[in-house]
C-alpha cells in the first residue's frame, strides 16, 4: 500500500444540490415544517465518503458570490440559472456549522467558485507530494486530472467512481485530461450559460479534438471543413475562444493549502450530535458513529441521569491490523475507540423515573381489571409473536392511563388459557364509556379479533392524529417519541434481534424485559396523545379525525380480516400463458436486435438499441453514463420503433408474471385460505389509501393480461356473487362542482358523455359528429389537467403534435374559462396559506409553493391544484365506506365489504341480498357528500372481480 498520504477534497454545493434532488419525490420534512433534505443528502454523502476512504486530509470548498472574472468575461455567464431553492438556501450555514463542529475546514473565497478553489489547493497539494481526490459529479473537473490528481464521482444509485487519466482519456476521446477544457469550449454548457461553438455537439467536438487537437489548432485550420460548419465556426472562432477561458478552472484563487489545517481530526460529538437532534436527524447520527469511530473492539458510555448529556470515554485497544483503520493518526497497534452517543440529551427509560409493573394471574389481575374499569380513558399496546396480525398469537398487553406508569399481563401460549385470559378483559374492551388509545389500533384490532373481542367505545389513534396534522412527516412511534417528547424508545431489535431467521419471538423474550419495553410503548403513546389532541385542534382536523379517520379504521380492520377468495388454479394457468407470450416477445426481440442479450440488462439493452441499431440520434443517458432505458425514454420512441414497443410489453408481462400471477398464491393465508391486503391511512399525503402485502390497487386494467389477473379473485362460494361498485368521473365531477363551470356542470346533470361533450366544445362539432380520436385526445386533456399536463406531455400521450397540443389545451381552457380561474384561485390560496384542503377539510401542506426555483415551484402549483380534487375524491369514497359498513352492520347482512380500489368498491354478496345490498350500495355511495354535480356510480356483478369490475 502506498505510504502517499490523500487529500479529499469536496465539491460543497455539488453534492448539496444532488442530496436535495435526490429527495424531491419525497422530501425530508421535520416536525418544525422544516426541508432538511439538502443537507441530509449532503451529510449522507459526505460521512459515506469518510467511511469509505479513511481520508487522511479533508476540506469542503463553497462557491461564494460566484465568479466575478468570468461574469466581467461574460455577462451571460450562468444567467439562465434558476433561484436557488429556499430549502438549500437554508442549509447551507446549517452544513457549516455541521462542518465547524466536525472540525472539518470550509474553504471560500468571495468572487471565485468552488471549482476554482479546488483546482488551485489540488495544484498546490500536488507540488507538496499529495494524491489529491476531487469528490464532485461535475464533469468539467477533469480538465484537473493528473498522475496524483483524481476526481471522485458519485454516482447513480450509491457509489463512487475514480477518474484517472486513463478513465478521462476513455470519457471525452482525448490524449491529455487538458484538452477537456477544449472539449466544453467547443461544445458549451448549457448549464453554465457557455455559448459554445454553434453546431458542434459532444460528437463533433471529439471528432475535431482527434483531428485538430485544440480550439486554437481548430481555428487555425478552417480551410479545411466545409459547408455550413465550416461557416459557422469561422463566424463564431471568437465565441468559441472566450467558451475555454470561461470553461477554465483557474488555478491562481488566493488560498493555501495547509496540510495540518487540513488534518482530519477528532470532532466535537456533543455539537453535532446536537445541531443533529435539533434536525431530528435520527439515523444520521448513527452514520455519523460508524465513521468516525474505529471498527474494532467495543465502546464504552457514561450516561448521567439527571441531564442526559453524555460523556465520551476514550479506550485503549490493541489489535492486529487496527492502525488501518483510524482517522486520527493513532499507533498502529494501538488505537482509541470513540463512540458518539445516540441518545445525546434525549430521555431513555434509563434516566427517566417510571413505574412499570407485569400483573400476575389469579386474584393481582381480577385486582387489575377492577382497577382498569374505573378509568375513562386508557392506552393498551398488544404484544405478539409477530408482525402479521392474521397470523399473530397474544404474547401480552400493556396497559397505561397515567404518565411514567402502567402495567403488563402476560398471556399463556396455550390458546384456551389464552383465551380464558382475555375473557377477563372482555368488559374493558367492551365498554363504551373508557376511551382507547393506541398506535395503529388498527394492528391492535386485529389481533383481538381472532379472540372474539370487540373493540368499543371512543379511539384515539396517534399514529392517524399524527397523519392529519403533519401528513408528510414518518408516523413511527420512534420517531414520534424522539420528535415531540424528546425521548428514545427502548429498541424491539434490543430484545429480539434484527430481521432473519435467527430473530426471536417475544415469547422467548424474559418477563421483565418484555414489561418493559411493552408497557413503555404505551406510556409513550398515551404522552403522545395528550400531545396531539391539542394540535388536531389547531390544524381544524379534528372532525376529520373523529367522523372519517377513526371510524374508517374500524372498516379497513373489518375487511382486512375478511380477505378475498383467489382461485390459484386460474393464475398457474395464466402463469403457463405468460410464459409462452414473455418467450414468443424475446424472440422477436432477438431477430429484430439480430442477435440474443439479456433484455432484462439496461446495459445490455441500451448498448443493442442505441449503439448497434442506432434507434435515435442523441440517446439519453444515466449520471453513470450508461443509456437510459427508463420507461418514460422508451414509451416516447415506441409509436416509431417495433422493438421497442415489443420490450415494453416484454417488461410489463415480466412484471404481471413475477408480481401477482406467481406471487399471489404464495400470499393465501393457511388459517383463512384466503388472501389479506393491509390497507395503509397514513401513507399518501392526499388522502387516498394504500394497498399493501399485496398491493390490490395496483393491478394493469388497460392491458388484456392485466385485465386477466382479477379474474383470480372470486366469491367464497357459489351462494355469493361479486359487486363492484365504481364512481364514473368523480375527480371531473368534483373539479366541475368546485370551479362552478357551468358547461361542465349541465354536462352531467344532463347525463352526457363528458368526454364526447368536451370534445364537440373545443373541436366546435355537433354531439353527433365527434369522432373517436376526437373524444380520445379530449378524455386525454380532461384528466389530464387535473395533473398539470403540458403541451409536450399530451402530445406524448396522443398522437397530436406538440403544436396541436398546445392549441388544444388553450381551446380546452378558452372553453372552460371557470376551471381555469379556479386553478389559478387554488394556487394563490396555498401561497397565501401555505396550504391547500379538501371539501372536508384535509389539508395537504405546500411548502415550496413559494419557492423561487421554478421546477420546485411548479410541481407545488400542480399539487395545489391536484390535492384538492383527488384528497376530496378520497374522502367521499371513505364516507361511502363508513355508512355502508355501518348499513351491513346495522342489517346483520351476510355482505361483506372486501376492497377499496380508488374509486371502486368490491363486495361479497349473499345472492339473496343482491337487489337490497345493489340499492344500498349505489345510494350511499351516491349521497355520501352533496356536490352541485351529481355523483354516479355503476354497478356490476360477476363470478369473479373481472367479470364484476
Amino acid at each position: 500500500m502506498s505510504d502517499q498520504k490523500r487529500v479529499f477534497l469536496v465539491d460543497a454545493f455539488a453534492l448539496i444540490f444532488r442530496g436535495y434532488y435526490a429527495f424531491i419525490k419525497n422530501p425530508r420534512i421535520n416536525s418544525k415544517g422544516t426541508d432538511t433534505s439538502a443537507i441530509l443528502g449532503f451529510m449522507n454523502s459526505l460521512l459515506d465518503v469518510i467511511k469509505r476512504e479513511r481520508p487522511d486530509h479533508l476540506a469542503v470548498c463553497f462557491d461564494k458570490g460566484g465568479s466575478t472574472d468570468r461574469v466581467e468575461m461574460y455577462t451571460e455567464y450562468k444567467a439562465n440559472r434558476d433561484e436557488t431553492p429556499e430549502a438549500i438556501k437554508i442549509a447551507v450555514p446549517i452544513i457549516q456549522d455541521i462542518l465547524k463542529a466536525m472540525h472539518i475546514p470550509i474553504m471560500v473565497k468571495a468572487g471565485y467558485e468552488a471549482d476554482d478553489v479546488i483546482g488551485t489547493l489540488s495544484k498546490q497539494a500536488e507540488k507538496e507530494g499529495y494524491k489529491i481526490f476531487m469528490v464532485t459529479p461535475d464533469k468539467d473537473f477533469a480538465q484537473l486530472v493528473s498522475e496524483n490528481i483524481f476526481m471522485y464521482r458519485p454516482v447513480f444509485g450509491g457509489g463512487y467512481e475514480t477518474w484517472g487519466i486513463p478513465e478521462v482519456q476513455k470519457k471525452f476521446e482525448v490524449t491529455d485530461p487538458l484538452q477537456v477544457i477544449d472539449f466544453l469550449g467547443m461544445m458549451g454548457d448549457s448549464s453554465d450559460n457557455i455559448p459554445g461553438l454553434p453546431g458542434v455537439g459532444e460528437k463533433t467536438a471529439k471528432k475535431f479534438l482527434a483531428q485538430y487537437g485544440s480550439m486554437e489548432n481548430l481555428l487555425a485550420n478552417t480551410h479545411e471543413l466545409k459547408g455550413k460548419m465550416k461557416e459557422k465556426i469561422e463566424a463564431n472562432g471568437e465565441l468559441g475562444l472566450l467558451s475555454k477561458k470561461l470553461a477554465t478552472i483557474m488555478l491562481n484563487v488566493p488560498v493555501e493549502f495547509n496540510a495540518k489545517d487540513f488534518e482530519m481530526s477528532e470532532p466535537d460529538t456533543e455539537k453535532v450530535s446536537a445541531i443533529f437532534q435539533e434536525l431530528e436527524f435520527r439515523r444520521l447520527i448513527d452514520n455519523f458513529n460508524k465513521a468516525f469511530a474505529v471498527q474494532s473492539g467495543t465502546n464504552q458510555t457514561e450516561t448521567t441521569s439527571k441531564d442526559q448529556k453524555t460523556k465520551v470515554i476514550p479506550k485503549e485497544e490493541t489489535s492486529a491490523g487496527a492502525g488501518q483503520f483510524s482517522l486520527f493518526g493513532a499507533n498502529p497497534s494501538t488505537t482509541t475507540k470513540t463512540e458518539v452517543v445516540t441518545e445525546f440529551s434525549r430521555k431513555t427509560a434509563e434516566t427517566t423515573s417510571h413505574f412499570y409493573q407485569s400483573i400476575a394471574s389469579g386474584m393481582a389481575t381480577k385486582l387489575f381489571i377492577k382497577n382498569l374499569m374505573n378509568q375513562s380513558s386508557v392506552c393498551f399496546d398488544t404484544e405478539t409473536t409477530g408482525i402479521d396480525p392474521i397470523t399473530a398469537q397474544l404474547v401480552g398487553i400493556a396497559f397505561s392511563w397515567k404518565v411514567n406508569k402502567g402495567f403488563y399481563l402476560p398471556f399463556p401460549e396455550d390458546k384456551d388459557e389464552a383465551q380464558v385470559l382475555i375473557e377477563q378483559l372482555r368488559p374493558f374492551f367492551e365498554a363504551e364509556h373508557i376511551e382507547k388509545i393506541g398506535q395503529n389500533l388498527k394492528y391492535d384490532i386485529k389481533v383481538l379479533a381472532k379472540y372474539n373481542i370487540n373493540v368499543k367505545g371512543k379511539l384515539f389513534d396517534t399514529m392517524l392524529a399524527h397523519y392529519l396534522i403533519n401528513a408528510d412527516m414518518r408516523h413511527n412511534m420512534d420517531v414520534l417519541a424522539e420528535t415531540y417528547l424528546n425521548y428514545s424508545p427502548i429498541s424491539i431489535e434490543t430484545l429480539i434481534g434484527k430481521k432473519g431467521k435467527n430473530q426471536l419471538s417475544m415469547r422467548d423474550v424474559p418477563l421483565d424485559k418484555q414489561t418493559e419495553y411493552a408497557v413503555e410503548d404505551a406510556d409513550i403513546t398515551l404522552q403522545l396523545k395528550e400531545h396531539f389532541k391539542n394540535e388536531l385542534g389547531e390544524a381544524n382536523t379534528q372532525k376529520l379525525f373523529d367522523e372519517i379517520e377513526i371510524p374508517l379504521l374500524r372498516v379497513l380492520a373489518a375487511m382486512e380480516l375478511e380477505g378475498i377468495n383467489l382461485d390459484k388454479d386460474f393464475l398457474n394457468s395464466l402463469s403457463e400463458d405468460l410464459n409462452t407470450d414473455i418467450k414468443s416477445l424475446e424472440s422477436k426481440i432477438y431477430i429484430e436486435a439480430g442477435e440474443e442479450f439479456n433484455i432484462a440488462s439496461p446495459k445490455q439493452l441500451g448498448e443493442i438499441l442505441f449503439d448497434k441499431m442506432k434507434l435515435v440520434d442523441k440517446p439519453k443517458k444515466t449520471k453513470t453514463g450508461q443509456y437510459s432505458t427508463a420507461e418514460d425514454v422508451l414509451s416516447y420512441l415506441a409509436k416509431d420503433h417495433e422493438i421497442i414497443q415489443n420490450i415494453l410489453d416484454f417488461r410489463g408481462l415480466s412484471k404481471l408474471r413475477s408480481t401477482y400471477v406467481d406471487a399471489l398464491p404464495t400470499q393465501v393465508k393457511e388459517s383463512t385460505g384466503r388472501v389479506h391486503t393491509d390497507y395503509m391511512q397514513t401513507v399518501a399525503a392526499t388522502g387516498r389509501l394504500s394497498s399493501n402485502n399485496p398491493n390490490l390497487q395496483n393491478i394493469p386494467i388497460r392491458t388484456e393480461r392485466g385485465r386477466q389477473v382479477r379474474k383470480a379473485f372470486i366469491p367464497r362460494n357459489e351462494e355469493y356473487t361479486l359487486l363492484a361498485a365504481d364512481y364514473s368521473q368523480i375527480e371531473l365531477r368534483i373539479i366541475a362542482a368546485l370551479s362552478k363551470e357551468e358547461t361542465m356542470i349541465e354536462a352531467f346533470k344532463n347525463g352526457e358523455d363528458i368526454h364526447a361533450s368536451t370534445a364537440s366544445k373545443v373541436f366546435d362539432v355537433p354531439l353527433n359528429e365527434v369522432t373517436r380520436e376526437q373524444r380520445s385526445n379530449a378524455k386525454t386533456v380532461n384528466f389530464g389537467i387535473i395533473y398539470g399536463v403540458s403541451a409536450f406531455g399530451l402530445s406524448n400521450q396522443t398522437n397530436l403534435s406538440r403544436g396541436e397540443a398546445k392549441e388544444l389545451i388553450d381551446t380546452y381552457y378558452e372553453t372552460y374559462p371557470k376551471l381555469r380561474k379556479f386553478m389559478s384561485e387554488q394556487v394563490d390560496f396555498a401561497r397565501d396559506n401555505g396550504y391547500v384542503q379538501t371539501v372536508l377539510g384535509r389539508r395537504r401542506y405546500l411548502k415550496d409553493i413559494n419557492s423561487r426555483n421554478a421546477v420546485v415551484r411548479g410541481a407545488a402549483e400542480r399539487n395545489a391544484v391536484n390535492a384538492p380534487i383527488q384528497g376530496s375524491a378520497a374522502d367521499i369514497i371513505k364516507l361511502a365506506m363508513i355508512n355502508i359498513y355501518n348499513k351491513l352492520e346495522a342489517g346483520n347482512y351476510k355482505t361483506k365489504m372486501l376492497l377499496q380500489v380508488h374509486d371502486e368498491l368490491v363486495f361479497d354478496v349473499y345472492k339473496p341480498e343482491l337487489d337490497t345490498i345493489k340499492t344500498l350500495v349505489k345510494t350511499e355511495m351516491e349521497n355520501a357528500y352533496k356536490l352541485e354535480v351529481p355523483l354516479d356510480v355503476d354497478l356490476d356483478t360477476g363470478n369473479n372481480w373481472l367479470e364484476a369490475h
